[in-house]
């Protein structure tokens, strides 16, 4: 992430780089995305758009299985600095298996996995 041009000041990659380790403190991550209303901002989207959530997370952990889907979120959004970031994430959690499923029947996942920033590249 330290590395990735695609990631602007303006989302605060130091704050990120934190989340990102409390969040792989309880659970190793193996894939991280981050899209939202703020990255497309970033990228030049027109004011005249449904904003939808400042900040969407995917994230990926082979640890998640066995923990129930809810208890993931909750616990992964709890660890979101919303004062830090100046906004609001929606977070998702899943494991490699869920997420190809989520890939295909969520375009809201789709669009941050395929066109967000890859936060561990």
């Amino acid at each position: 992430m330290n590395s990735d041009p695609s990631l602007p000041a303006e989302l605060n990659p130091p704050e990120l780089r934190r989340y990102l380790r409390r969040v792989g403190d309880r659970w190793q991550l193996d894939a991280a995305y981050l899209g939202g209303a703020r990255l497309a901002d970033i990228r030049g989207a027109g004011a005249q758009r449904e904003r939808g959530p400042e900040y969407v997370l995917v994230l990926v952990s082979e640890h998640f299985d066995g923990v129930p889907w809810l208890e993931r979120v909750h616990q992964c959004g709890m660890l979101w600095d919303t004062r830090e970031m100046r906004g609001q994430a929606e977070v998702h959690c899943y494991t490699p298996l869920e997420l190809e499923r989520k890939v295909a029947q969520l375009r809201k996942v789709r669009d941050v996995v395929e066109d967000g920033v890859d936060l561990l590249a």
